[in-house]
């Protein structure tokens, strides 16, 4: 039998060169016979549970929306055995992992999950089960997470797993549920799955959520002993369970431990070490560790700029925290500022009050494209709030509402306490009514802001009717209602009811602090109670509770307001033995208090004490040295000073003006005095009554009648709210130069604005107008007086019997005794029917 040996794998098929085909040119075909396939692509098992992004803009409203759907393992994925099962019954449904999330989701927790989840053909597949607790978790719901993982335990196919059970405890972590997060922890166990770094990891962080930071530690012991080696999201972990309470040193401590063992901390750990100087209110220390954390290679993100802000905020650096916000603006690739940072200068200017600025400062956070949130649009509120602008505050808060965001409760208390502000205490009820028709309940500080509301509009028995009211609701009340009620007492000025307030407190066991001490003092002080006020003092240092810069602020102002003033000066020699700052109220005070006592050397000297010690003097200080220097009529160092105020750029008000004319009236400067106004006007001061009233004297000691004559032109529209006093200097002042006709005209415009025109109005014309021999007008001015029920004085009827004798003339005797007669009949007064007869029979002695 002959055999073909094939010496070459290769065969080759070639045209003879002999060949006459026309095609002979083209090359030869080779075939080889072993050539290799590529082999079919397999296809990838994740592909299924990779998710495909879908979304939508909606460029009208500014929406957009992103999201991922996963399809996980379908029908023709599973058994060939479920598959024929379900192959002809209409019930079960072919859906994907999304889509089975999303059914779920739409129906109540306490409706029937498990029947939409048995009518999935995908539950015969164990491996969607992991991307359905996944999924379902990430949407935060946590009834229905709970159904869900309890149904998956009952399949038969079920297989716990490892990253199931972290998933499940990260959502109970969430939510605050800790105890369940822990039976989850022991549950797994049971199940025969060891828990891993991820398991741990999710507990500490679910203790650190909590504030539990010593179950958190005792995890990390466990985990330790489990020889399950910690990685680097462990110790973050642990270092924020330990900082987010304020421990700083436990969370130091974790740092050392970490770096010891060789793991090296990432910006994750400096932010949580910096978060942690920040809850523990050690915001200096943040800013040095910011400062050592830049001299390594790790660049700060935004999250810690923003920590850095709030400690710069909080230690009252506001020009520095401003300077890093707009770095962070300038540098945009580097860390670009979010809401929190927005939110957090917005904050910054509401302290500082510059209510302006945080207006500018959201409105540049929505230009640059920054949805705000409730937080921001709550701290905008709260700007309004503290200056009592309700309408503002009420728009914003009509806004959150247009925006599609729901008010929290921090909404409404802002609101709240800004109709108290306002002096609205009724709308502040109205709001705090609103809040629980929306099913929010009212906390402490909401209670707190209605007290307040109440109280500073002198409304005490409604603050007290809160106070009651918050107690039946079950909010127990704590210091910050005690001090807000101790507030409202010391405005309304009832002495009784601060001493049932301290009595409420002891009974409920609240001990007072140094805050609550300094309303209650305060309170005293404002109703005059000087001895209860000391011996409330005094039971402050028995309890152990340190006095600090407010208690003796308070102290040393009210001895000053009650004229106490060595009692004041005792107060500053017992501060400065307790090496307590002083603060620029202490200052004023007390600088005030020598100037009452003519003690000016002390004053000054107390004045540059201040300056040195790197306290900077403001206008109350300022307007204290004014008035000491006013005191030692010494008009040029008062110049002098009124001067160096405006070089440090500290803006004179109407009452530094008004001690600065004063001190140039007293030393002989007038002509200074309308200087200072022309001043006010250019740097449109308001002026006051006090200002009115020493350009009145000015003018007087100038006998400058022409800016006398301007002057009340100016006054003229005020003449309403302006003091019946500077009234009548200005009636004197036209009376004396001689200018009858003026004075009359002026008094006709007093009466006609609605001023009132007192007893010592009337002397003031009775006595011009009989000194340029006008007696008609005297007894016409006298009927006026008749008509306003204001009775006239006998010396007032001896004045023009008098000019009846000497100046008027026997003609006119017979007419004054008419008139006189005439007003003793309208007088009920038997003491004028004898002064008006005695009057008339000088008259008539002397008409015979």
């Amino acid at each position: 039998m002959a055999t073909v040996q094939h010496h070459s794998p290769l065969i080759k098929l070639t045209h003879s060169p002999d060949s006459t085909h026309s095609n002979s040119l083209k090359p030869p075909l080779k075939i080889h016979c072993n050539a290799k396939r590529k082999p079919k692509p397999k296809p990838d098992p994740s592909s299924p549970f990779k998710g495909r992004r879908s979304g939508f803009v909606d460029y009208d409203k500014g929406q957009h929306e992103v999201s991922a759907q996963v399809s996980g393992l379908r029908k023709s994925d599973i058994p060939r055995r479920h598959r024929l099962a379900v192959e002809g019954n209409r019930f079960q449904k072919d859906w994907s992992v999304s889509e089975v999330v999303e059914r779920v989701l739409e129906l109540r927790h306490f409706e029937d999950v498990e029947g939409v989840l048995n009518r999935w053909v995908g539950r015969f597949a164990r491996k969607n089960f992991p991307f359905l607790i996944k999924e379902i978790t990430q949407r935060g719901a946590i009834n229905h997470s709970n159904q869900v993982f309890n149904w998956m335990k009952n399949q038969k196919n079920y297989c716990a797993r490892n990253d199931i059970y972290n998933m499940m405890i990260r959502l109970h972590a969430r939510h605050n549920q800790i105890d369940k997060a822990r039976g989850l922890f022991f549950e797994m166990q049971k199940w025969r799955c060891k828990p891993d770094t991820e398991t741990y990891n999710a507990l500490i962080s679910a203790h650190g959520r909590a504030g539990q930071w010593r179950w958190a530690m005792n995890i990390f012991d466990d985990m330790l002993r489990a020889a399950v080696a910690p990685s680097r999201s462990t110790y973050n972990n642990l270092v924020n369970a330990c900082g987010s309470t304020g421990n700083w040193r436990e969370a130091l401590k974790v740092c050392k431990k970490m770096t010891e063992n060789g793991v090296g901390p990432d910006l994750v750990t400096h932010n949580i070490v910096l978060s942690a100087y920040k809850n523990g209110a050690q915001y200096s220390k943040a800013l040095s560790y910011f400062e050592l954390m830049k001299g390594t290679n790790i660049r700060p993100d935004t999250t810690t700029h923003n920590i850095v802000i709030y400690c710069l905020v909080k230690l009252e650096q506001y020009d520095k925290a401003i300077d890093l916000f707009h770095s962070m603006r300038e540098k945009r690739s580097e860390c670009l500022p979010d809401i929190v940072t927005f939110t957090s200068i917005i904050h910054l200017y509401s302290v500082n009050g510059q209510i302006q600025n945080c207006k500018g400062v959201f409105n540049t956070m929505l230009a640059e494209g920054l949805k705000p949130n409730v937080v921001s649009y709550n701290a905008l509120m709260a700007a309004y709030a503290s200056r009592g602008m309700s309408k503002e505050a009420l728009s914003v808060f009509n806004e959150i509402k247009k925006n599609g965001l729901c008010p929290d409760i921090v909404s409404y208390t802002s609101l709240l306490n800004a109709y108290g502000r306002s002096q609205q205490p009724v709308k502040a009820r109205e709001v705090f009514n609103m809040m629980r028709i929306n099913n929010l309940k009212p906390n402490l500080v909401s209670y707190s802001a209605l007290i307040d509301a109440y109280g500073s509009n002198g409304l005490l028995a409604e603050a007290v009717e809160v106070f009651r009211e918050m107690e039946q609701d079950g909010i127990e009340p704590n210091i910050v209602s005690i001090c807000t009620l101790l507030a409202a007492c010391g405005r309304c000025g009832r002495k009784v009811n601060i001493d049932a307030v301290l009595l409420a407190a002891e009974m409920r066991d609240i001990k007072l602090n140094a805050v609550a001490y300094n309303s209650a003092i305060g309170s005293y002080m404002n109703v005059g109670e000087y001895e209860k006020a000391i011996a409330l003092y005094k039971c402050m240092k028995k309890r152990k509770v340190m006095p600090d810069s407010v208690t003796y602020t308070v102290l040393i102002s009210s001895c000053c307001r009650l004229s106490r003033y060595s009692e004041a000066l005792g107060f500053l020699d017992e501060m400065m033995d307790l090496k307590v700052p002083l603060t620029n109220q202490v200052y004023s005070s007390v600088i005030s208090a020598y100037s009452k006592q003519g003690l000016i050397a002390e004053a000054e000297s107390m004045f540059n004490m201040m300056k040195m010690s790197g306290c900077s003097p403001d206008i109350i200080t300022y307007t204290a040295m004014l008035h000491a220097y006013n005191t030692a009529e010494d008009w040029e160092k008062a110049c002098a000073l009124f001067v160096e105020m405006e070089t440090n750029n500290i803006e004179p008000d109407s009452i530094a003006c008004s001690a600065l004319m004063r001190a140039f009236n007293k030393g002989g400067q007038p002509s200074k005095v309308l200087l200072v106004a022309e001043f006010m006007r250019e740097k449109d001061i308001t002026f006051s009554d006090s200002i009115f009233f020493e350009m009145v004297l000015a003018c007087s000691l100038l006998r400058d009648w022409k800016t006398t004559i301007d002057l009340i032109k100016q006054m003229e529209p005020s003449f309403h709210v302006v003091s019946i006093g500077l009234l009548n200097q200005l009636l004197h002042l036209l009376g004396k130069s001689g200018r009858i006709e003026s004075m009359m005209k002026l008094f006709f415009k007093i009466v006609s604005s609605g001023a009132e025109a007192n007893f010592n109005t009337y002397p003031i014309l009775l006595k011009n107008l009989l000194a340029a021999g006008n007696w008609r007008k005297y007894i016409e001015v006298l009927q006026w007086m008749e008509d306003a029920e204001i009775q006239p004085s006998y010396g007032m009827f001896r004045d023009i019997v008098s000019f009846a004798q000497t100046r008027g003339g026997a003609e006119y005797a017979a007419i004054i005794q008419e008139r006189i007669e005439s007003l003793r009949m309208k007088s009920g007064d038997p003491s004028f029917d004898q002064q008006s007869t005695s009057s008339s029979s000088s008259i008539v002695t002397v008409d015979s």
